[in-house]
């Protein structure tokens, strides 16, 4: 038996969910259970998790109450975490996936092919495709190397490594630096194409606009390091708006002396492998 268990924070998603939902039921392998966390949504999301939770017994809804406002990282994992608070420990994969997703629905064949072939794998995903102009394009956030935060998925050893899930800005960068610093791969296939029906940032509030620099300053990433990755992510974005915002992000955060979310060897791991990445890229 192989367990996999999809925990899905939702807020406001009735324009979404039900498409999310149906393409997930219609897996050629289908997840053990999926715990839809309904976060304090005012819309029609608890009714499209009713209509599913009575034909599919492995869909199981569960009701919290956060902030209304969408704060990048905090909102969604503390919901997530709610949500695997209600579970058991009996899966062999957990994932975390968002609720405006189209899943191909060979998706969790091949991640479970994936975990099963290669025991080095802690985490293991596809990609984000958007709509643009009538095409699905893929998201210009995507690196090959790394596994979107709308479509995580773990091994259940890898999870535990690293702690589970920081409810911060940055948690799904952090997640896979720290399955690295214990000797794991992050693994992506190429053919997996996820259609994205919602933008990553679409419902972030002004107040977030800081979130990002101060992410890279919980994670011990130093100086130039922030300034090479805001000005990577900047140009990405087509923004030296975001550029100057996560600097000062950055700087408010240092002056604060906020909180980090990795230990101080962790952190050196992190930046020896963030530095090693960037002389691989130039030379």
């Amino acid at each position: 038996m192989f367990n996999i268990y999809i925990i899905i924070p939702a807020h406001n998603e009735e324009l979404f969910l039900t498409k999310t939902l149906q393409s997930l039921v219609e897996q050629t392998f289908l997840p053990t259970k999926i715990i839809v966390v309904n976060d304090n949504s005012t819309d029609n999301t608890q009714n499209i998790i009713d209509e599913f939770s009575k034909k599919h017994s492995f869909i199981i809804g569960f009701k919290t109450n956060s902030e209304a406002t969408h704060q990048p990282g905090s909102k969604v994992i503390n919901a997530f975490n709610k949500g695997f608070k209600t579970t058991d420990n009996n899966f062999d994969i957990i994932c975390k996936f968002d609720a405006d997703l189209i899943f191909p629905n060979d998706y969790l064949k091949k991640i479970k092919t994936a975990f099963e072939t290669n025991p080095t794998c802690g985490m293991v995903g596809g990609f984000c495709f958007i709509e643009k102009n009538n095409t699905w394009i893929l998201e210009n956030l995507t690196n090959k190397d790394h596994i979107r935060g709308a479509l995580k998925a773990y091994r259940k050893e890898c999870f535990q490594h690293i702690g589970g899930l920081k409810n911060t800005m940055g948690w799904d960068t952090v997640d896979e630096l720290l399955a690295k610093y214990h000797g794991w791969q992050v693994c992506t296939d190429e053919s997996l194409h996820v259609k994205h029906l919602k933008p990553t940032g679409t419902n972030y509030s002004k107040s977030s606009k800081y979130k990002q620099g101060e992410a890279f300053y919980k994670m011990r990433y130093g100086l130039w390091l922030t300034l090479i990755a805001s000005l990577k992510l900047a140009v990405n974005k087509k923004s030296m708006v975001f550029f100057v915002n996560t600097m000062k992000g950055y700087f408010k955060s240092n002056a604060a002396k906020l909180p980090f979310i990795v230990s101080e060897k962790e952190g050196v791991f992190i930046r020896e492998l963030r530095w090693k990445g960037i002389k691989k890229k130039l030379f």
